[in-house]
């Protein structure tokens, strides 16, 4: 065997080990991937029972619940689409009716959105790209006046 055949076996057997550890990296992380969905998006394309999702988008007015045992139950809209989503623990500080907020958690056999964990926005101005985006195209974003944030070009 010669010295460059030598050189380009030893570079093919590290291209396969390479190729193998991503192949198992992205293999482990498969389970831990969760896309991001509007409510349109649930209503049309009902995700497989067990898989986890993100739902954004606007807190339905007078639709929050609070159960007496730390149960929450509220709605999330995108202006098309209305998704129950029912939660249990504490609410983050900002999280009210009318504002947005991104859940994750799994749908149910029902359509019910059953949440392990509900984000809300920090700030008077700041939204998830996804959710701001989704809402722009149902027509009901509403950008804060004033804000940092500029939707002119």
């Amino acid at each position: 065997m010669t010295r460059k055949q030598r050189r380009l076996t030893l570079i093919g057997i590290a291209g396969i080990v390479l190729a193998i550890a991503a192949g198992l990296v992205l293999y482990a992380l498969s389970d831990r991937i969760v896309f991001f969905n509007s409510p349109s998006d649930i209503r049309a394309n009902t995700p497989a029972p067990g898989q986890r999702i993100r739902l954004g988008g606007l807190v339905v007015d007078g639709s929050v619940v609070k159960g007496a045992d730390g149960s929450v139950r509220f709605s999330v809209t995108d202006g098309a689409a209305t998704v129950p989503v029912a939660y249990r623990g504490i609410l983050p500080d900002l999280f009210r009716e009318g504002q947005g907020v991104v859940t994750e958690g799994v749908v149910g056999p029902g359509g019910d959105f059953s949440a392990d964990t509900v984000l809300a926005k920090h700030d008077e101005n700041y939204m998830p790209k996804e959710v701001a985006d989704a809402l722009k195209e149902q027509g009901v974003w509403r950008h804060a006046e004033g804000g940092s944030q500029s939707d002119a070009k």
